[in-house]
C-alpha cells in the first residue's frame, strides 16, 4: 500500500514536492543519499518513469544532485534555498490572498494583524 497521490496535479510534481518537504524538516540532510527512483515508484505504486521525472525536476533546480554509481543526493545549501522557495510561494499565495480579501471586507492593517496574533495563539 503506498501514500496517497493528489489526482488533480501532476505525479512528478507532488514527488517532487514531497522530497522538498523531507528536506526542509530535516528528514532528508544536505549530503545524504535521497530513496532511489526504484523506492519511490514502489511506495507510491507509480511508474519509476514518473518518480525519475520528479527527482529530475529536483536535480535541475539544484536541490540534488548524482554521484555517478551510487545514486542522488541532497545538495549543500538545499534547505536554505527550499526555504527561500516556500517562504515566496506562502507570500504569493497566502499574504497576498488574504490582505486583498482583508481591504474587501474594511478590515484594516491593525486589525488583521490582531487576527493573526489571535490566530497564532489559537494553534499554540
Amino acid at each position: 500500500m503506498g501514500a496517497q497521490m493528489d489526482e488533480s496535479r501532476p505525479i512528478f510534481v507532488q514527488i517532487a514536492e514531497r522530497i522538498e518537504d523531507d528536506i526542509i524538516e530535516g528528514t532528508l540532510t544536505e549530503e545524504t543519499q535521497v530513496p532511489s527512483t526504484t523506492q519511490f515508484a514502489a511506495f507510491y505504486q507509480i511508474n519509476p518513469a514518473t518518480a525519475a521525472k520528479g527527482v529530475n525536476l529536483l536535480v535541475d533546480q539544484g536541490i540534488l544532485y548524482k554521484k555517478r554509481g551510487i545514486g542522488m543526493f541532497v545538495a549543500s545549501g538545499a534547505r536554505a534555498v527550499l526555504v527561500e522557495k516556500r517562504k515566496e510561494q506562502f507570500y504569493e499565495q497566502y499574504v497576498v490572498t488574504m490582505v486583498r480579501e482583508a481591504e474587501k471586507l474594511g478590515i484594516n492593517a491593525e486589525q488583521l494583524s490582531d487576527m493573526i496574533r489571535r490566530g497564532g495563539t489559537n494553534n499554540g
